[in-house]
């Protein structure tokens, strides 16, 4: 054999096969005007902005959360003055999961992995010195996301900024958790129904806020292949649309320009790129021919993108930094709006803020040193790359057309069906690194004894008594009567069917927790347990 491969197979870390050679006649059944066209036109594939990044670089929207509120907005200011141009609020486990800190549940939890928010006081705390009309802010909260969401309208209130000048996006994306990351409250159903609540809320007087970010990065972060991602999320996606549309009555065109998307950009570079702008080119077909979407800006896909956390690894955790970047490089050339790169300690700790720094300097250093933002989509027409994304994009095409035939994704969930194929996706992967048919630097090749020291950020357990008796002094100066009146307000919004959000600002301003609120929805809609597939 001439010249023969150093190895049996290549393929992509999703173990999609890839040819020594891609040629024209890979593409010779594409039609450039219909398949790939041009930025700012349908489908959309080069991106929704004719100017691309030349009009404007994409956001850096560092993620971070830790301790109390105060403590976030110290690291917030700090990354706003090194140059972050929009928030991102990582919340701690007990507000994740719409708990108080003084709840049994939340022992030893409290500002650990995130903020710790109990009340509109925290909030403010949290928001003190940031001008809300010109900063957006994205908020990972899901099952008590009305909750939070209400606490920053009314911080705004409060704050003297319109309703309609504050931006930014909470996560609010359920069916994912059922599917993949597993925080969660209520039942699907009605999880979907507080989704819907939200978004008719924002399109009548929260319009530049995105009250959903469809959410992929926890779908790949637990063992999902890239097609996997892409599928199931733009799945979500549709069964939201659908529910509203069915549930609210609203016109496509009021509502989809806002929904806005979050996708994991994983270490192989060339698949993470065509994910993404095949992405792009599927919600367009999805938005156009399934809803009959007529306004441009419903077609657009606009996306949020984070640097892959499982691709971290806590042996030699200064490589760490090289893989953000290639991530991050991806996720630019994939065409991102918005962009977190991890740091290189996140798989041990919090991220200090020199780690924080190196992250943001990574993205600026894209942005301003090497040239990608120069031209729109620089590796549209190449042979590989447009197979590759056609590839992609017929294999989710299969997963979305067999979810249809289910009955759509909460019937899929209810069978397990994605929980399954991510289990076994994931496993897959496994079996590969242990037979060293994938490798991983420093994990199952090139592997050293030598210790890499990390300096660990770790939150003293001050902090959490320090939050509950913030939590018991707001509980004994507060109007009980008004915070029950509001509680029950809620309750009937829950069991009428009527739009919640009102009602849980009217809450969050009489000092109602975000607890009380929650334990309003487990009341009426149930909590929800989770099957144990696997």
């Amino acid at each position: 054999k001439t010249n023969p491969d150093w190895k049996n197979r290549f393929s992509t870390v999703s173990d999609l096969d890839i040819k020594r050679l891609y040629t024209p006649e890979d593409l010779q059944n594409m039609d450039f005007s219909g398949d790939i066209g041009a930025p700012g036109a349908f489908p959309y594939l080069r991106g929704n902005q004719v100017t691309g990044y030349r009009g404007q670089p994409w956001t850096f929207r560092m993620f971070s959360g830790m301790g109390s509120a105060e403590d976030t907005n110290a690291r917030w200011h700090m990354l706003l003055r090194e140059g972050q141009t929009g928030l991102s609020t990582a919340f701690d486990f007990p507000t994740l999961m719409g708990y108080d800190s003084d709840s049994p549940k939340a022992l030893g939890e409290v500002g650990k992995c995130g903020v710790a928010i109990d009340t509109l006081e925290d909030f403010l705390a949290l928001i003190d010195g940031i001008p809300l009309s010109q900063v957006t802010t994205s908020m990972t909260i899901n099952p008590p996301a009305t909750v939070l969401w209400a606490m920053y309208c009314a911080a705004a209130d409060i704050k003297g900024v319109p309703l309609a000048k504050i931006g930014g996006t909470i996560q609010n994306d359920m069916l994912k958790e059922f599917i993949a990351q597993k925080t969660f409250m209520c039942p699907p159903e009605p999880s979907v129904k507080l989704i819907s609540d939200t978004v008719e809320f924002g399109t009548k007087y929260v319009p530049r806020w995105n009250p959903i970010s469809i959410s992929g990065y926890h779908i790949r972060e637990a063992g999902a292949t890239a097609v996997q991602e892409l599928a199931f999320t733009l799945r979500d996606g549709i069964e939201y649309v659908e529910d509203i549309i069915r549930r609210k009555k609203m016109d496509v065109d009021d509502f989809a320009p806002r929904l806005s998307f979050f996708f994991n950009s994983h270490i192989d570079l060339f698949e993470e790129i065509c994910k993404l702008r095949a992405a792009r080119r599927i919600w367009a077909k999805v938005m156009r021919d399934r809803f009959g979407a007529k306004n441009p800006r419903s077609l657009w896909m606009r996306f949020h993108v984070q640097t892959a956390g499982c691709s971290l690894t806590a042996q030699q955790p200064y490589n760490n930094v090289v893989r953000t970047t290639v991530e991050a490089l991806a996720a630019v050339l994939g065409g991102t709006q918005s962009l977190h790169t991890n740091s290189l300690d996140e798989v041990l700790c919090l991220p200090s803020e020199q780690a924080v720094e190196i992250a943001l300097r990574t993205q600026q250093i894209l942005a301003e040193e090497t040239g990608v933002v120069n031209t729109i989509d620089p590796l549209a027409g190449s042979y590989f790359i447009e197979s590759l994304t056609n590839e992609i994009e017929e294999k989710a095409w299969e997963y979305i057309e067999k979810i249809d035939a289910m009955g759509g994704m909460i019937a899929a969930i209810e069978k397990g069906y994605p929980q399954m194929e991510i289990a076994d996706a994931a496993y897959k992967f496994q079996r590969q690194i242990d037979a060293k048919e994938k490798i991983m630097v420093g994990v199952n090749k090139y592997v050293t004894e030598a210790q890499h020291a990390v300096p660990l950020v770790e939150i003293d357990e001050k902090v959490g008594e320090e939050q509950i008796r913030r939590l018991r002094n707001v509980r004994r100066k507060r109007d009980s009567r008004a915070v029950q009146q509001s509680l029950t307000d809620i309750r009937a919004a829950c069991k009428t069917g009527a739009n919640v959000m009102p009602h849980c600002i009217e809450a969050v301003k009489n000092l109602a927790t975000q607890q009380e609120i929650c334990d309003v929805y487990r009341e009426v809609y149930g909590e929800y347990r989770d099957p144990g597939l696997y």
